[in-house]
């Protein structure tokens, strides 16, 4: 399963936005039905004000999709209009100032309000939309059905039934990220689009707890006090001459104050990191957000997190943590201006680096990168934005075949990118990176990605099927040559996406890999420990109408000689009963140690970390 890819944010000048695209479809008004809405969760919340920072939140459990409980690839969510209103108190940003919802608008702004719904409901959506199909990369009733579905928020459950043994060293809490939609869509609707929830499985003493929540962005504490979406969604929406339109429009709402796109547009719902005592969710259009764990087992969220003020522009979702300096390193992108791309870092004590500009022609999609012990490695490939395809009616996402694919290599240190170093890799593009490291015998920097094709396949509806290639590349410095060779045999070629390496070895020569089965795309049947030497595979598969997400390995000891002595946590999903569990597995010999039901639906989902008891005791 890869994960969101949205560009630069809304916010960015009032002249950047996450564009990626793809054709559009017909309205959801058209083929929306009206049932009551009913909630996915166990347990009733109520709806509550949006909270300042450092307080804890409870949304309404997803009130528009109906949990249909034994979903089939086909099935399809029901989608309905949701049948509360928000609460109507002011809600404040993350500055402590107070804006003005629709209760509080004067009489300009209710007036423009209403011209501007107006525009959205006669033109945007019955004369660009209504006319044109929905490709199933856009249609809310493919993207978000079954267990793709979002659910409501949990509160701390405790004492969770547990079959086998929970390994005693494992003492700490698994988050997992995922998007989970909170409103229904109004248009196109991609599955990267939804809104972000964290969900969290403490293990302790062989016993379990689950919890899962909203991540309380500013785009979601807004459209929530206006009790509708309202900001563009990336990849949806944004696209062609509607695309345009909704761009406009958003625009003008924001012109007369009926929305505030200046304080992040951002979703969270991709990556989680530990971090500076901080759980940071991410993703690649705004700042990282802070979510605290609770004493109870909850999630709360601090708020937006720019590192006291150091970091001034959105952070890709994949930063890489040195398992040995304990620097943080990492990327931000730009689809509208130059600089296109940024590199920089941070100390362990949070302190940042001055941005390093890396010239680029053109504005590049770049999710993810690599590190090693000595270097960044950072891709250019050819999924690239071209926002003047808009106006003809496209995508700006686009598959420029006649680019050359490259990998930059650059000193983690350097002040800026004279130092970088390209190799072509042609014909390459890598959703995802697992792992890199520098080769003591031939001085090579050996990268080992998932190889995609079509390289816009997640993006652009294709006819093409989809490929993930397990690979190693190589790259040499000093001729400017590569090499690139699929690490499984023919016989054994699977696609395999989502994963990692022992964290521990992050930028170190590593033997194994943990990355999920992607069968049948996009679903996961299980996961794979692939030897990189040797090619050899080990599965742990799910079972008949079983799927999950991202397998992650905790090792059991820091200084442990066995690369692969840890276990492999993975939420597992039952289609036939619609229940939900985590699964450890032994790394070793790929058996499962104990598996945890949970109390609730846990739904497709993204990235995720596990954060030891220790750390949480020093918790910002």
């Amino acid at each position: 399963m890869a994960c969101p890819a949205a560009a630069n944010p809304i916010y960015r000048a009032h002249q950047s936005s996450p564009l990626l695209g793809l054709n559009r479809s017909k309205s959801i008004k058209q083929r929306r039905k009206s049932p009551s809405s009913i909630h996915c969760s166990t347990s009733s919340h109520s709806l509550l004000n949006l909270p300042t920072r450092s307080s804890s939140s409870s949304y309404p459990p997803s009130p528009y999709v109906k949990d249909v409980g034994l979903p089939s690839p086909s099935s399809t969510a029901t989608i309905t209009k949701p049948s509360s209103k928000p609460d109507q108190r002011n809600y404040r940003r993350d500055d402590g100032q107070t804006a003005r919802p629709h209760w509080n608008w004067n009489l300009l702004q209710r007036l423009a309000a209403t011209a501007l719904d107006t525009v959205e409901d006669a033109f945007i959506s019955n004369v660009l939309e209504r006319p044109h199909p929905l490709p199933k990369t856009s249609d809310p009733a493919v993207q978000i059905a079954g267990n793709f579905a979002p659910v409501g928020e949990q509160p701390p459950h405790h004492h969770l039934p547990v079959s086998g043994k929970i390994p005693p060293f494992i003492n700490g809490v698994y988050v997992r990220n995922g998007a989970n939609p909170h409103f229904q869509p109004v248009a196109g609707h991609h599955f990267f689009d939804g809104d972000g929830m964290v969900h969290a499985v403490h293990l302790r003493n062989g016993a379990a707890s689950y919890a899962c929540r909203f991540t309380e962005t500013e785009r979601l504490r807004q459209e929530h006090a206006l009790g509708r979406p309202i900001f563009p969604k990336a990849i949806g929406e944004l696209h062609g001459h509607s695309g345009i339109a909704r761009l406009l429009l958003f625009y003008a709402r924001s012109l007369f104050g009926l929305v505030d796109p200046s304080h992040g547009t951002g979703v969270a719902n991709a990556g989680l990191i530990y971090f500076h005592d901080r759980l940071l969710a991410m993703s690649e259009d705004d700042l990282p957000y802070h979510v605290r764990i609770t004493r109870s087992g909850d999630l709360e969220t601090v708020g937006r997190y720019d590192f006291d003020g150091q970091l001034r522009s959105a952070m890709i979702a994949h930063p890489k943590l040195d398992p040995v300096s304990r620097e943080l390193f990492a990327l931000s992108y730009d689809v509208i201006q130059k600089p296109y791309l940024k590199y920089f870092r941070f100390s362990p004590a949070g302190e940042k680096s001055p941005d390093v500009e890396i010239p680029l022609d053109q504005p590049t999609m770049m999710h993810d990168f690599a590190i090693t012990e000595n270097f960044v490695v950072v891709p250019d490939q050819q999924v690239v934005f071209k926002l003047q395809e808009m106006i003809h009616g496209g995508s700006p996402v686009v598959y420029d075949r006649t680019k050359t694919s490259r990998f930059g290599i650059l000193p983690k240190h350097a002040a800026d990118a004279s130092e970088m170093k390209w190799v072509d890799v042609p014909d390459c593009f890598c959703f995802h990176l697992w792992n890199a490291w520098e080769e003591p015998g031939t001085g090579e920097v050996v990268v080992i990605g998932s190889c995609m094709t079509p390289a816009d396949s997640i993006f652009n509806e294709s006819d093409e099927s989809l490929r993930s290639v397990l690979s190693e590349i190589r790259l040499d410095r000093t001729t400017g040559k590569s090499t690139r060779r699929p690490i499984l045999a023919p016989a054994d070629q699977l696609n395999l996406e989502a994963g990692m390496v022992n964290r521990n070895k992050l930028g170190r020569k590593t033997r194994y890999a943990y990355l999920a089965i992607a069968e049948p795309w996009p679903k996961v049947s299980g996961f794979a420990k692939v030897d990189l030497f040797t090619g050899e595979v080990a599965k742990f598969m799910f079972g008949e109408e079983r799927y999950g997400g991202e397998p992650y390995f905790v090792p059991r000891h820091p200084s442990s000689p066995r690369e692969d002595d840890g276990y492999v946590l993975t939420f597992m999903h039952n289609e036939k009963t619609s229940e939900s569990e985590l699964l450890i597995v032994n790394a070793a010999d790929m058996r499962l140690e104990a598996s945890v039901k949970l109390p609730s639906r846990v739904p497709y989902g993204f990235h995720g970390t596990f954060i030891n008891s220790k750390d949480l005791e020093s918790q910002a």
